[in-house]
């Protein structure tokens, strides 16, 4: 008697018949990142859907990821497996506000993290990811009055990092990076006295202070493989969404990874990012459901500071 599939070979019978590409972020399950044609960071995706071939774009992902794939690929599918998967950041920065700032103040440039929603990236000048925002606010003249949104503490570290003081911030958070407590940090530098201690540049100050290296999700593995090829099966504490893990023990399969609990769930992972399953995604290959629909004004008007972003090297 034959096996009945599996829900992986389910999933890439379905790829094969709709032409799609599978992109996942290094903060959903294993199970998806094993399965994905692409796994990366914000910024990596971007590039990645930019560059897609195919019909469908299948993103594992949170929603303001799958629409900054729609805004760069306004004629392929684009479709997410839970429309759920939303962002705290997006959450509590909504268009309204932003739209009259920019009334106000039509000199100042509007810095967006990709953490927002398409209507607010319409509204920007530029946007940044973490890997990113330094480079992006440094590539402003000094002169310009600048609004950074949504992220306070990327929004701090990044005034750190340039030293400019015409920098206004909004005080957004991610739910798993601001509450990251310090003093569960110093407990776990403590237990492991040897551990490097990576950073997602989204926590709080504190956390950041006693940090060997800050980056975005992709930088943290680019540093820890290049930290284990120094030297192999050194230890790390990492203050990021645990699902990173995945892509931490393929390039440093003999190190070892602690997780610091942040205060909201005790554990370090984004409730949004784990909607997203193996069925969810399945179901959507086959109604192509859900789908990320956006009108063409919508698009013109967000492809524009999405295309400067990705034009800074």
């Amino acid at each position: 008697m034959t096996a009945a599939p599996t829900i992986a070979e389910e999933i890439l019978d379905l790829k094969r018949q709709r032409r799609a590409i599978i992109l996942a972020h290094h903060y959903q399950d294993h199970e998806i990142q094993e399965i994905a044609d692409f796994t990366g960071d914000s910024l990596e995706l971007a590039r990645a859907a930019r560059d897609a071939e195919g019909d469908v774009i299948a993103f594992c992902g949170v929603w303001f990821m799958a629409e900054t794939a729609k805004v760069l690929n306004p004629a392929r599918t684009v479709i997410v497996p839970d429309k759920d998967a939303s962002c705290s950041l997006v959450e509590g920065c909504p268009v309204g506000p932003i739209r009259e700032y920019r009334r106000r103040n039509p000199d100042h440039v509007i810095v967006s993290y990709i953490n927002t929603s398409i209507e607010v990236k319409a509204e920007s000048d530029l946007l940044c990811t973490s890997r990113n925002a330094v480079k992006i606010v440094n590539s402003i003249p000094a002169d310009k009055t600048v609004l950074f949104l949504p992220d306070r503490n990327l929004g701090n570290y990044v005034q750190r990092e340039t030293g400019r003081q015409n920098l206004k911030i909004w005080q957004g958070s991610c739910i798993v990076h601001n509450t990251f407590p310090v003093r569960r940090l110093l407990d776990a530098k403590a237990a492991h006295p040897e551990a490097i201690v990576v950073s997602h540049p989204e926590c709080p100050e504190a956390v950041l202070d006693h940090s060997d290296f800050i980056g975005s999700t992709s930088a943290i593995v680019d540093y820890v493989a290049a930290a284990h090829q120094q030297r192999p099966g050194c230890e790390f504490i990492v203050m990021t969404e645990s699902g990173v893990n995945f892509s931490l023990e393929r390039v440093a399969p003999t190190s070892r990874f602690y997780y610091v609990a942040n205060e909201n769930c005790n554990c370090s992972e984004c409730p949004f990012m784990r909607l997203n399953t193996l069925e969810k995604l399945r179901d959507s290959l086959q109604t192509l459901s859900p789908v990320v629909e956006l009108s063409a004004d919508l698009i013109a008007r967000a492809l524009l500071p999405l295309e400067r972003m990705l034009a800074i090297k």
